[in-house]
């Protein structure tokens, strides 16, 4: 899948409304979407001219006589429109909010407390019809009554099935309709696990792509007073959220998906990747930020559906890494660039007193597909901008630091010998003239019986083998794990060759294979993530934890209860069709 560099474009014929034309347009239909109309689009909006947004936040925890206590939440999915950019039409896109005026693209950024439970009411107030495209034809919920199918799942956090979020579990507006694992309105998250950043999204079966590019997004936090404090980083105004995700629009301002697939008599609107001609910054194209002489915070989430980023600052400034996914590190760890795929989060701190310049450009190097796509261009290879403003008097002093320790439990060695070893094959499937059709783990379905069973409480090592094009960014649902090895396979074809017709890594001589070069882990990527990259071509050896990574404990809750979890690739157009398998705890 690393050919064409703009299949999201490709043989598409989607209508686009043009204001004032319609007694024409009546006549004369108007231009198909191509690349070069999205290139277009995207490249008439100046960069730079609308300011980073922030989410609002809201407290997931409340106060009761100097008590912190649990609180009940309730938050909502609307339809609503827009300001993407200055220039830009309101688009109309789905957001979660508390309520519809106050709903926003992402969502509030929702701060939980360690050890304080918080409940979540999710409502469903979508319309009927979906706002973009979508494939019937792939794996998918499809209500008999109409409305849009969602269920939310919270990234990166610890919790029993029931509130995971189900790709089984959807809803359709007022629960009028709902999946064969739907149990609950009501989700529990305890947020026992380790401090750290999450995210919120939806996981509806075979939706994925089109609810979250509408917009069904949102940051997570889980703090911890006694780990956070003594750490001095930045916070308050100097502690952000960077929600970063590429779109397309259309001409009138709507978003632009897909709706004609790469092998159309098979999957008429699926494609492999949605590749966006626009980079948006927490709901906004090419934003500026104007920052003070002084450290701050970056909390950055790559949201796409597909598009890796590999950030950089212009003037050469670096980023000091403390944190990745849902957990600190042991230390900072200082690098001039960050490759952050599809759903991975990184907590950085960048010291802008130190800046040689007075503009600093977020750019992104990473091609697409990644890792052996094109180049981004012009558009694509911008992300956003720093404007640095002198001190004033009146700004208060800057006492924030990059900690020289962290936290202790991200050490992959602190939780002790792997109970089991289990090998994790990653497939892609072409027509023959080589138009991707679907893509499998272990040559299986997500309807086909469960064959992952770890047991709680137990650490595994996971063998992850990639026999496609793509680098797949896998998330597993409750545990978090940590590559510690990525060994190169050499005879690859051979060894693919075998694989196709045996799918049994040990009778296809994976030992004798997996012996080229080993690429070692980036230092600022051992921790305890919920996305580990797995480039292709390669053995990633990933230790995987079912228990509470800080404490080396069992959860305090049970895990062995129906519905499971799952684990996924997150490029949404490979989830979806259909590289997601069931996960089930044994006690």
């Amino acid at each position: 899948m690393a050919g064409m560099p703009h299949r999201v474009a490709a043989a598409l014929v989607v209508l686009v409304a043009v204001a004032g034309v319609a007694a024409v347009s009546a006549q004369v239909p108007p231009p198909p979407v191509t690349a070069a109309l999205l290139q277009q689009v995207a490249g008439s909006l100046q960069m730079y001219v609308d300011p980073l947004a922030q989410m609002a936040k809201i407290r997931g925890y409340g106060f009761q006589q100097g008590r912190v206590v649990p609180v009940n939440l309730t938050i909502g999915m609307f339809q609503k429109k827009w300001k993407f950019h200055r220039d830009l039409p309101e688009t109309p896109v789905f957001v979660y909010g508390q309520c519809a005026d106050s709903a926003t693209f992402p969502g509030p950024t929702i701060v939980a407390r360690h050890d304080v439970p918080l409940s979540v009411t999710w409502e469903n107030h979508l319309p009927d019809r979906h706002i973009l495209p979508w494939d019937p034809t792939v794996p998918t919920a499809i209500p008999k009554n109409g409305g849009v199918p969602t269920v939310v799942h919270l990234h990166g956090s610890a919790h029993p099935p029931q509130d995971d979020g189900s790709a089984f579990a959807w809803f359709t507006a007022g629960f009028r309709e709902t999946g064969p694992a739907w149990t609950q309105a009501t989700y529990r998250y305890p947020n026992v696990q380790p401090p750290g950043n999450l995210w919120y999204h939806d996981h509806a079966l075979g939706l994925t792509r089109a609810n979250l590019l509408a917009g069904l997004v949102g940051a997570y936090v889980i703090e911890k007073p006694e780990i956070d404090v003594p750490m001095d980083l930045p916070c308050d105004d100097d502690d952000l959220h960077l929600v970063v995700a590429d779109r397309s629009f259309n001409v009138d301002g709507s978003l632009y998906m897909n709706s004609t697939g790469v092998a159309p008599s098979i999957h008429p609107q699926w494609q492999p990747e949605y590749f966006g001609e626009a980079v948006t910054v927490n709901g906004k194209a090419w934003p500026f930020l104007a920052v003070h002489r002084r450290r701050y915070r970056f909390r950055i989430l790559n949201a796409s559906n597909a598009r890796y980023f590999n950030v950089s600052l212009s003037n050469g400034m670096p980023f000091h890494v403390v944190g990745s996914d849902a957990s600190y590190l042991a230390a900072p760890v200082t690098v001039s660039s960050l490759l952050i795929s599809p759903a991975e989060i990184f907590d950085v701190v960048v010291d802008f007193s130190v800046s040689p310049t007075a503009e600093v450009e977020m750019l992104n190097s990473a091609p697409y597909p990644f890792p052996n796509g094109t180049a981004p261009g012009p558009l694509t290879g911008k992300v956003m901008k720093f404007v640095v403003t002198p001190n004033g008097p009146r700004d208060p002093l800057d006492n924030s630091t990059v900690p020289d320790r962290e936290v202790p439990y991200a050490n992959v060695a602190s939780l002790g010998p792997t109970s089991e070893t289990r090998y994790i094959v990653m497939y892609e499937y072409q027509t023959p003239s080589g138009q991707s059709t679907h893509l499998y783990i272990n040559g299986l379905r997500l309807e086909d019986p469960v064959t992952e069973t770890p047991r709680s409480g137990t650490t595994e090592l996971w063998h992850v083998i990639n026999l496609t094009a793509d680098n797949h960014p896998l998330h597993i649902h409750l545990g978090m794990f940590q590559a510690v090895k990525m060994q190169q396979l050499v005879d690859l074809q051979a060894f693919t060759n075998c694989m196709t017709q045996l799918n049994d890594a040990v009778k296809c001589g994976v030992d004798q294979h997996a012996v080229g070069p080993v690429v070692p882990v980036p230092d600022h990527e051992k921790t305890w993530k919920n996305v580990v990259k797995v480039p292709p071509g390669f053995v990633t050896t990933v230790v995987v934890a079912f228990k509470l990574v800080d404490t080396n404990q069992p959860y305090p809750f049970d895990a062995t209860a129906e519905p499971g979890y799952v684990y996924h690739c997150h490029i949404l157009d490979h989830e979806d069709n259909a590289m997601i398998r069931p996960l089930k705890l044994l006690p």
